[in-house]
């Protein structure tokens, strides 16, 4: 898979501010390092703390993660999806740190909902995003259809995501279940060289070749 250059998805300052932080929360210490290491650290990368946010972790030791910024201190959010606390599990941390009277300030970065909602072509006004539809095929359907008829109704972009592995199905689904003029975007591998965003109607993506999602992260939008 194709990695972009840091400079086309991060502005200048956000990478600066990112280097020189110590400390970080992260759902995942290897990839929030492979980050790290892609933009630059001005001191050594093993001396940077990360706090692992999993789902074991309580109100109680994020206070304590937290702590320091009552003392003046710095600590950045990174986030598996690419925009912190949005469809991500940091969303628990921010919470915590307006209990403390902490100040929170957003950094700009990239947010696939966001990226594939400008670029689908797709109302931009009214949408949802669902996350994850249910993996049984037939839940999966009936689940579809029932966006699509609050997306009829409402004239709203629905928005889902899929584990890479199953996005071939989940893509088979969506050709299957929608009506034909409800139109589809598949929105992939968004900000690297492997970015394809291409919007149709579920009819016209019957007739066409199948992009390759295979493994690769894929945001699936559509409006009826």
């Amino acid at each position: 898979m194709g990695v972009a250059a840091p400079a086309i998805w991060l502005p200048q300052a956000v990478q600066e501010l990112a280097s020189r932080l110590t400390t970080y929360i992260a759902e995942n210490a290897k990839t929030a390092r492979a980050f790290l290491k892609l933009i630059g650290t001005q001191g050594p990368l093993q001396d940077i703390v990360i706090h692992t946010l999993d789902s074991k972790v309580d109100a109680q030791q994020m206070r304590l993660w937290l702590q320091p910024l009552l003392e003046g201190g710095e600590i950045g959010l990174v986030s598996e999806a690419g925009c912190p606390a949005v469809a991500d599990p940091g969303a628990k941390v921010v919470a915590v740190a307006h209990t403390m009277g902490i100040r929170v300030m957003p950094w700009v970065g990239p947010s696939s909902i966001l990226l594939g909602l400008m670029a689908s072509g797709l109302d931009g006004q009214r949408f949802a995003f669902h996350g994850y539809a249910p993996v049984e095929p037939a839940a999966r359907a009936k689940q579809l259809k029932t966006w699509e008829t609050e997306s009829q109704k409402l004239q709203q972009t629905q928005m889902l995501i899929e584990t890479p592995y199953r996005n071939e199905a989940m893509f088979e689904t969506l050709k299957q279940a929608l009506k034909g003029s409800t139109r589809l975007c598949i929105a992939r591998s968004l900000t690297t060289a492997d970015e394809l965003v291409r919007t149709h109607t579920a009819s016209e993506w019957k007739k066409l070749p199948a992009p390759d999602l295979a493994r690769m992260p894929t945001l699936f939008l559509f409006l009826a």
